[in-house]
């Protein structure tokens, strides 16, 4: 029943092209000969992980000051960059969540989910049958209760809408290992919101 619902979501938009790949392949390999031809990178995936970060911060300035560090960090690392066939963005956005880690356990905060109706309905639709305001609560208060890395692939999946590709690139995790955490996650929700109607 679970694994049904998780297979009949829509997938995010993650389909890069060989030649595309290789194309950007070229880009990093001319940013890596000098360092002046890393704006087109740059150009070509501020906005994403400027969103990327946004979303789990919620405040726009310290979004951009991480977002900042994290084309920092890209450049002053581009040397050790691998092309390993999936988009420049997964290893971006790999960058982007170590900077967020790092604020987190320097600030001793806790991530922020940003919700949106469709994502939750989906979330919902996979944990639980029925939607009240006592289960929708125990829901926000179950997902607050979650590992950084078990929120994260929530976010990402639901309320990103992030293919399951796109995801284990990001984490470099392969695609079933994503899947099989992600159905975990959603028993341990379901079990805590079970509970409640007992």
């Amino acid at each position: 029943m679970l694994a049904l619902s998780l297979k009949n979501m829509t997938e995010a938009a993650y389909h890069v092209s060989a030649a595309a790949i290789e194309t950007e392949a070229m880009l990093v390999r001319a940013a890596q000969e000098n360092p002046r031809d890393f704006e087109p990178l740059y150009k070509s995936n501020y906005e994403k992980i400027v969103n990327f970060v946004y979303h789990r911060l919620g405040d726009k300035e310290l979004s951009f000051d991480i977002t900042s560090q994290v084309f920092y960090k890209a450049l002053n690392n581009l040397s050790k960059y691998k092309n390993t066939g999936v988009p420049f963005s997964a290893w971006l956005f790999r960058i982007a969540t170590n900077e967020l880690n790092q604020l987190y356990r320097k600030n001793k905060a806790q991530p922020v989910l940003s919700i949106d109706t469709s994502g939750l309905t989906e979330l919902k639709g996979d944990v639980n049958e029925v939607s009240t305001a006592v289960q929708d609560a125990k829901l926000f208060d179950a997902l607050q209760n979650l590992a950084e890395d078990e929120l994260e692939l929530v976010n990402m999946r639901f309320f990103e809408k992030r293919s399951f590709k796109e995801i284990s690139d990001i984490t470099e995790t392969g695609e079933s290992a994503c899947k099989m955490k992600l159905y975990r996650i959603l028993d341990k929700l379901k079990i805590k919101l079970v509970g409640i109607n007992e």
